[in-house]
């Protein structure tokens, strides 16, 4: 399925990079029997607006509709959308945008008896993150090896 992503990729960011926006993610997936091809974009600073969305995923599309040879094995829906308020943690630019932000992990086996944290991500490198987290009325440190974490992604404070 990533060959889909590596065909398609370098068609649909330039149009996505024309109009001021960035391509987020992209991924290529099969659903209860049907093809989707979802495509995550956003605008910084403050977001991007449903008619931005409306207007890129007419203008791929359209793009998509004229590729030749054609890099879809199967019909596929086209899915264009922001990636939300939980968005994953993937590129360098999210992990900065991240810093000092409250952001949710999911690792591969338990730390402390959990395999589920949410808290301040407070440093991050190569090797691990530090997040500040709630252990009941106080808050500690928590140093994380990249190598355990399954998923890392921003997430909403209540």
């Amino acid at each position: 399925m990533s060959k889909v992503i590596d065909l398609v990729r370098p068609v649909v960011e330039p149009i996505i990079d024309e109009h001021g926006d960035m391509l987020v993610d992209m991924e290529y997936v099969k659903e209860k029997g049907q093809n989707y091809l979802r495509i995550y974009v956003d605008r910084e600073p403050n977001g991007i607006d449903i008619d931005e969305i409306a207007s890129l995923s007419e203008l791929v599309s359209e793009k998509l509709d004229t590729l030749n040879p054609d890099p879809f094995p199967d019909p596929y829906v086209l899915e264009l959308s922001s990636p939300g308020a939980e968005r994953p943690i993937k590129t360098e630019a999210d992990w900065k945008k991240a810093l000092n932000d409250y952001i949710h992990i999911g690792l591969y086996q338990k730390i402390e008896d959990k395999k589920v944290y949410e808290g301040t991500l407070k440093s991050y490198n190569d090797e691990e993150i530090v997040l500040e987290v709630k252990d009941k009325t106080r808050r500690k440190t928590l140093t994380v090896p990249r190598k355990l974490i399954a998923n890392i992604r921003f997430a909403i404070e209540f």
